[in-house]
């Protein structure tokens, strides 16, 4: 038997199996990065999508804070608006049912000032000097005629309140 023959007729099929298999692998790579690409893409969108839900539902919140009665009211009285009064209605023959009355403005209220209006206590005496002669007088309790020396002692003052707003 001759060999010449029957190895050029395996020759392109052998080429054949091997040039699908090629392509099939590069096929199956190619996919496969495309579907890679797809899914960092939908947990882009997902990470974006908890986001604008995270926003949408502070702002729902903030929304809802501004609706509250409270709130409106508040906002209301700081424009200068005023509660209405009683209304009257318009019945369908066009009877006026109620007695209309007028918005009667409330007394502004008086705002705290940022200033004490106390003044500092004195310091009394401790040296128990009697008034300076010639005068007649005696100090009024709990002021003093000597001078007062630098030194004083140290002031404790209390803790000024504070509100964090929550």
């Amino acid at each position: 038997m001759p060999s010449g023959p029957s190895t050029a007729a395996r020759t392109p099929f052998v080429l054949l199996v091997v040039l699908l298999l090629g392509g099939g692998l590069i096929t199956l790579l190619l996919l496969n990065s495309a579907l890679n690409q797809g899914s960092f893409k939908l947990r882009e969108l997902k990470d974006r999508t908890t986001e604008l839900t995270d926003e949408e539902q502070a702002l729902q919140r903030d929304v809802d804070a501004d609706a509250a009665p409270d709130a409106l009211e508040r906002r209301a009285r700081e424009l200068g608006m005023v509660p209405g009064g009683s209304p009257a209605f318009l019945g369908p023959d066009g009877k006026v049912l109620g007695e209309p009355t007028v918005a009667a403005s409330p007394k502004p209220s008086p705002k705290p000032s940022s200033k004490p209006s106390r003044t500092p206590a004195r310091v009394p005496d401790r040296t128990g000097d009697p008034a300076p002669s010639g005068t007649g007088q005696s100090p009024a309790p709990g002021t003093s005629t000597a001078p007062r020396s630098t030194a004083t002692a140290p002031k404790t003052t209390a803790p000024t309140p504070t509100t964090s707003g929550r």
